[in-house]
């Protein structure tokens, strides 16, 4: 067992902040980051589901609730990140059959990714705004 584990002499960086990461490494931490976003977020769209389901009042009172910059930029945060958790799910899907897996295209998809995301991220302002 001791011969396994040997002791290496090279440094070890922690410094996330001096570490360039690939444009595909973004993608995928993103992607899992707008996973656990549209997670919690479920939880707030169906309490407003429910709230403007229940009554007319509930309705009024979640019609009055979207008034508010802030709610309406959270609102628009949450419909960017399950646009993004979307197209990066349906890039890793085209990925699993084969394609996109090469280091250009894969970059490349992560690219079109980013941008087909701000595109919907401004369809999305323009829906919540």
């Amino acid at each position: 067992m001791g011969k396994a584990v040997k002791n290496k002499q090279r440094p070890v960086n922690l410094d996330l902040q001096t570490i360039s990461f690939p444009v595909t490494a973004i993608a995928s931490i993103l992607h899992r980051v707008s996973g656990v976003i549209t997670f919690v977020a479920l939880a707030i769209l169906l309490w407003m589901l429910g709230t403007s389901l229940a009554s007319p009042e509930g309705f009024e009172s979640v019609v009055a609730i979207m008034d508010n910059f802030l709610v309406k930029f959270v609102l628009w945060g949450i419909l960017t990140a399950l646009a993004y958790h979307i197209v990066g799910g349906l890039r890793h899907l085209v990925m699993d059959m084969g394609y996109w897996e090469e280091l250009e295209s894969g970059n490349q998809s992560a690219r079109v990714a980013f941008v087909i995301t701000a595109v919907l991220a401004v369809l999305a302002g323009v829906l919540v705004w």
